[in-house]
């Protein structure tokens, strides 16, 4: 239940964090009005993406009668979730510290088109997070039927996860995201692992792949199935005591060279040097000169608190911190 947990908390944040810039720069630039827009476009992204969950778990349950046909199916989301989960991490880490500027830019125009384009704009930001969340979750959650613990574990990450975008965005909590994507990103790609490593099982079952039978070790004698650490660690990595030669490799080729990528240390980009003679203009960095160009002025009013906390915590929320 905790690697439902941890794909909740992790895909309900960016959603949150999306979420809240944008408010945020409404709120800032006296453009209250067009917030109704912006919910319906996240309603809209959050009943679609309960609904791509339901149609994936009916097809499997309902449409599919075959065992084999089922399998497949399973086999064939669960690769595919996997490359959802290795595409968003790596994105993520990417585009923390610019995407704040973006979405701003990117709503600045929305507004200047009209209403449906903010709610449009919205709605697009939220449902990749939507689409992924259920992917993930019935990929990470297979074999648990009938089960409401990862369902439940699933909603109480993106309950924490709207609590936090909300204390963020009051500016009441701050937290270190950089650090916060890296190590949820690491349990992530040990998930994805365990998610690949049910994939190539699924794949074998349906007889798309041999060596079924073919194990790789087999340690039951000292990981007993029965024990709660053994359910742990399978129902959050897939690790089990007697897997086969190709979930074995499927799981180490996948895990160990995404993780070494991923926690590598990236290069930052020095500020540049100003010319001799330069003005001070020419040698600061233009980081978020774009994003001021494109805010309308506010009128001097009495901030209420939500407003003085409205932009300091999307800030907060985007732009990990050191430590």
């Amino acid at each position: 239940m905790f690697a439902t947990y941890l794909i909740g908390l992790r895909e309900g944040l960016e959603a949150t964090l999306v979420v809240s810039i944008l408010v945020a720069f409404l709120v800032k630039s006296q453009r209250r009005d067009r917030l109704p827009q912006v919910w319906a476009g996240v309603g809209l992204a959050v009943a679609l993406s309960v609904l791509f969950g339901w149609l994936i778990e009916y097809t499997s349950t309902s449409l599919l009668a075959r065992s084999e046909d089922r399998e497949l199916f399973e086999a064939v989301t669960s690769v595919a979730a996997v490359v959802f989960v290795t595409w968003m991490i790596f994105w993520m880490r990417r585009a923390a510290r610019s995407i704040a500027g973006e979405l701003r830019g990117k709503l600045t125009e929305a507004l200047a088109v009209g209403s449906l384009a903010v709610a449009a704009m919205a709605f697009l930001a939220v449902i990749r997070e939507g689409l992924e969340t259920a992917l993930i979750f019935y990929s990470a959650a297979q074999g648990a039927a009938g089960d409401s613990g990862p369902l439940l574990a699933l909603i109480g990450g993106i309950a924490t996860a709207v609590v936090i975008g909300g204390l963020l965005y009051a500016s009441a909590l701050r937290i270190n995201l950089s650090k916060f994507f890296t190590w949820t990103g690491a349990l992530l790609i040990l998930v994805a692992a365990g998610i690949l490593k049910y994939g190539v099982h699924d794949f074998q079952e349906a007889g798309v792949l041999p060596g079924l039978n073919d194990l790789a070790f087999d340690i039951t004698t000292v990981l007993d199935p029965s024990t709660w650490y053994a359910a742990l660690l399978a129902g959050m990595f897939n690790v089990t005591p007697a897997p086969t030669v190709l979930e074995t490799i499927a799981w180490v080729g996948y895990a160990v060279p995404v993780l070494l990528l991923f926690l590598r240390p990236t290069r930052r980009k020095s500020a540049p040097v100003a010319a001799p003679g330069g003005t001070a203009s020419e040698a600061a960095p233009t980081t978020g000169a774009s994003d001021t160009a494109n805010t309308p002025t506010p009128t001097p009013t009495t901030a209420t608190g939500t407003e003085r906390g409205a932009d300091p915590g999307a800030d907060a929320a985007t732009t990990p911190q050191r430590a």
